[in-house]
């Protein structure tokens, strides 16, 4: 395994927001297996939330299907791999309160939480399903007049008469 994968486990693992992963998958009788990249894979994950059909706790990476689903979406591991990166970056569970505040502001933005989420932007919105979607106009302000760019009793070249 490369070092930056053995950095970001111990990192997780450190911050304790691996061990809150294990925990969720005890709680909801999650199954965990060993995946690629020093991750852990939980399956068949059956709570209603998150919506999500995938997400990641620390290096434990949820999903609602089988082990066959995640071989053949090597994308969405890669996305899914990208935030347990960012976990790493934000020394663990701190990462959830920022993740949903930049989703509450892509929602408000764009009416999608994924769309202008600074976090899967950076893990991959095509990686993780997520397709980029137009800004809303909000709080339209109204455009002042331009002021003139030279005061009347002046001159072109800004001397005074």
């Amino acid at each position: 395994m490369k070092w930056s994968l053995r950095i970001r486990a111990a990192a997780n693992a450190v911050n304790l927001s691996t061990a809150a992963g294990l925990l969720l998958a005890a709680a909801t009788r999650t199954p965990v297996e060993k995946g690629p990249q020093g991750l852990i894979l939980g399956t068949h994950y059956r709570p209603k939330l998150p919506l999500a059909g995938a997400f990641t706790v620390g290096n434990v990476i949820f999903y609602r299907a089988d082990r066959a689903f995640i071989d053949s979406r090597p994308d969405l591991l890669a996305h899914e791999a990208g935030h347990a990166t960012q976990y790493a970056w934000c020394l663990g569970l701190p990462f959830l309160p920022m993740y949903f505040a930049c989703a509450a502001w892509s929602w408000w933005r764009t009416g999608d939480p994924g769309s202008r989420n600074f976090f899967e932007r950076n893990a991959g919105l095509a990686l993780g399903g997520y397709r980029e979607r137009p800004t809303i106009a909000r709080l339209p302000f109204p455009r002042k007049a331009s002021a003139p760019t030279t005061h009347p009793t002046t001159r072109a070249t800004g001397n005074s008469q």
